[in-house]
Parts: structure tokens; sequence; C-alpha cells
């Protein structure tokens, strides 16, 4: 199912899950290379990744070209390297601008309803923490992987998680790929329970969505929003 919008209005305008956006789309088209070797170079010097983090070395050129998680005292690759900041910044790179796209359709569509509930301040933390939450999660289920993590769809898979438990009963408008002349509403949580178990199906394929980011991330929002809930 694809999501085209939700049927639940906002008191007041979404700034930061526009300004989030906004830098999104600024790191995809101004920052990252276009050029596909100039990319994968810039990705293993500013990306998180699973061998970097749970070692807290960063790769060698041996690592890089055999794939191999396997620290020693060769000098790094990229010296100078922040682990920390690399998961950071993970959040707002891209593989694709169709992967730019979709994760934005997203989180246009559910983060504006929980920044609303939020709060501007509190909802920029929760997306930075749910975002790392995400990386973490991959990382703790492929700790020896040397490739880069990008992408929103761990922070964004939280906005979700965390819209689940506040909106349960809105309705999100969507459609079935092919037969987008008939869309349908459903309650988010048929929704948004959905999306999530569907995460499962993609263990042990081989495919670049890290679905285990995906499920932390989800968690993580569901956490967050029953705090908030609570309050």
């Amino acid at each position: 199912m694809i999501p085209i919008r939700d049927l639940n209005p906002t008191r007041r305008t979404a700034w930061v899950t526009l300004l989030v956006i906004a830098a999104s789309a600024w790191a995809f088209f101004a920052i990252q290379p276009a050029d596909p070797a100039q990319e994968a170079r810039f990705l293993y010097r500013e990306a998180a990744i699973p061998c970097e983090v749970s070692t807290g070395q960063a790769l060698s050129l041996d690592e890089i070209r055999t794939g191999v998680c396997e620290p020693t005292r060769d000098a790094p690759a990229f010296a100078g390297k922040s682990i920390v900041l690399s998961v950071l910044a993970s959040i707002f790179f891209h593989g694709s601008i169709g992967h730019l796209a979709g994760n934005l359709w997203i989180l246009w569509i559910f983060g504006n309803n929980v920044e609303d509930r939020f709060g501007r301040l509190r909802y920029l933390i929760f997306y930075l923490a749910a975002g790392v939450v995400a990386t973490i999660g991959h990382v703790v289920m492929n700790p020896d992987s040397t490739i880069p993590v990008v992408g929103a769809s761990g922070a964004i898979a939280g906005v979700m998680g965390a819209y689940l438990v506040l909106f349960p009963r809105a309705r999100v408008r969507s459609f079935i790929p092919p037969l987008f002349f008939l869309p349908f509403n459903l309650p988010a949580v048929v929704f948004l329970v959905l999306w999530f178990l569907g995460q499962f199906a993609l263990a042990g394929t081989q495919t670049n969505i890290a679905w285990e980011a995906h499920v932390a991330g989800f968690v993580a929002g569901l956490m967050f929003g029953l705090l908030r809930r609570r309050k």
C-alpha cells in the first residue's frame, strides 16, 4: 500500500518537518556527489558503517576493498572521521532520488501531526533520537557489515510508531499499485501495523533495505509516543 495523505488536520505549521525535508533534499542535491564512484567514496567517508560503530575504529582501505570487518593497526582510509557524527549525518543522506522522494513523502504525511502533538523542540530531539536508535538497531544485527547505512527511513519509522500511538483512529488514504485509480481509507492503526509486520518479510532476503533499522526506529517511536500520550 502506498499512502496518499492522512485525514488528520494540524493546528499549526510543521516547521521542523519542513526543515528536515529541506535539509535532506539539500544534502542529496548539494552535498552528495552525483558521480557514483565519488558518491561511494563520500559515503565511506561521511556515513555510518556498522563495522566502525561496533568496533569504534574507522575502516582501513583493506577492509573497504575486501568487505571484511577485521580491525587492525592499519591506518584508517579516512583519517579524522567522526564515527559519532557519522551516525547523525547518515539520517540525512540517501541512496537515490527515489529513496529520497519516498522517505520525504511519508515523513510529511505522518510527521506534521506528530510534530503538532510533541511540540517543535521535542519533536526535533525525538526525530534525531529515533534515527540514532534505528541505526544502532541495524548495527546490533549486522555488526560486521562494511556497507554504509544511509537514509531517513529509520527516523521516519520512529515517526510512524509515534503516530500509531497518538492517532490510531486517523484515516490514511492509500492505494495499491497498479490500482491507483481506486484509493481507499484505512485506520492508521491498520496501515501502520501492516507496514511494521511487512518489514519482517524482508528478513533473510538480499536487498539494500535496512529492515532492522525500520523495526528499531518504529519500536522507539512507539515508546516515545506512549510517554507523550501519558503526559
